[in-house]
C-alpha cells in the first residue's frame, strides 16, 4: 500500500471557484461572519444583514447551533458566536504557533511598559489581531482578536510594510489609504518615507493614525527566510506614551519581537 497521502481534490476539478462552490455551505458562511461581526442580532436583523430570506436564515441558524457555532440568547432571540466557532478558530492559533510562543515575551513587554501588547498578522492586506495581554490599568487600547485594522494606519502594518518588498507595498497602496484621523497617513510618498524611517530605527510608530488619543509602537517578527510575517506592539493613550519616549519603548518592543522570532525559528533579515 502506498504512503502517498490522497490531495482530496475529485479528478473533475478545474479550479474553478463558482462551479466548485457548496451554494448552503456558502451561505452558512456568510451569515455566520454577520453573526460575529455583531453584538447580537434577531433574526429578522440577521436576514437583512446577510440578504437572505427569514425561512433560510432560520435553518442555517439552526444548524450552526446544533454545532454550537451560534447561540440564542432567551427571551429576546437574539444570536450570538458561539463556543463552537472559538474552538474551531483557536486551532488556527495553534497551527501558527505564534500565540503560543508570543504569550510570555507579551506579557513582560505588557509589565515592562505598563501598556497593552498586541500581537498580530497581514490578511488580506490588512492587520489580523491575534491576541493580546491587557494592561490593568483603567485606560487601555482593546483589540478583540479577530479585529481588523488598515496597514497603513496600524503600528504593527507598518512595521511589517517597511521589511516588505516594494512591489507589496505598492499592492497595499494600491488599494487606497483612508483617511481615520488628521494624522493618518493618505500620500502614498509620506508613507514609504515613514517606512523607511520604521526599518532604518527597527519599530513603527503609530501617531494617533488610527484613533486619536492612542498611540502605538509596533515591531516586526520575522520567519525562517527572514520575511516580516507578523509583529508586536504595546499600545495606550498619547498621554501616558509620549512621543519623548519612543526611542525608548521602542527598543523593547523589538527585543520581545527579536525574541519571538527566535523562539518560533525565525532569522533577522
Amino acid at each position: 500500500m502506498s504512503d502517498k497521502r490522497s490531495r482530496g481534490r475529485p479528478k473533475s476539478f478545474h479550479d474553478k471557484t463558482a462551479e466548485n462552490t457548496v451554494q448552503s455551505l456558502d451561505r452558512a458562511l456568510s451569515i455566520l461572519k454577520v453573526v460575529a461581526g455583531s453584538r447580537g442580532l434577531t433574526l429578522t436583523e440577521l436576514a437583512n444583514e446577510s440578504g437572505q430570506s427569514t425561512p433560510t436564515v432560520y435553518r442555517v441558524l439552526t444548524t450552526l447551533a446544533a454545532h454550537g457555532f451560534v447561540e440564542t440568547e432567551e427571551p429576546s432571540q437574539v444570536w450570538h458566536i458561539g463556543a463552537g466557532a472559538f474552538r474551531v478558530g483557536s486551532e488556527f492559533l495553534r497551527r501558527t504557533r505564534l500565540a503560543e510562543r508570543s504569550r510570555q515575551p507579551m506579557d513582560r513587554l505588557m509589565r515592562a511598559t505598563g501598556e497593552t501588547a498586541n500581537l498580530g498578522i497581514e490578511r488580506a492586506n490588512q492587520v489580523l489581531f491575534l491576541g493580546q495581554v491587557e494592561t490593568p490599568q483603567t485606560i487601555r487600547a482593546f483589540f478583540a482578536p479577530g479585529t481588523l485594522s488598515p496597514m497603513h494606519s496600524s503600528g504593527i502594518g507598518k512595521a511589517m510594510m517597511a521589511w516588505y518588498p516594494e512591489a507589496r507595498v505598492k499592492a497595499i497602496v494600491a488599494g487606497g489609504l483612508d483617511r481615520y484621523t488628521d494624522r493618518t497617513i493618505t500620500a502614498p510618498e509620506k508613507l514609504v518615507a515613514d517606512l523607511a524611517r520604521t526599518r532604518a530605527q527597527g519599530f513603527a510608530l503609530d501617531d494617533q493614525e488610527r484613533t486619536d488619543g492612542m498611540r502605538c509602537i509596533a515591531a516586526p517578527i520575522f520567519n525562517t527566510y527572514g520575511e516580516a510575517v507578523a509583529g508586536l506592539s504595546v499600545s495606550g493613550p498619547a498621554f501616558r506614551l509620549p512621543r519623548a519616549a519612543a526611542i525608548e519603548l521602542g527598543a523593547m518592543v523589538r527585543a520581545a519581537a527579536n525574541e519571538v522570532t527566535e523562539a518560533t525559528g525565525g532569522r533577522q533579515p
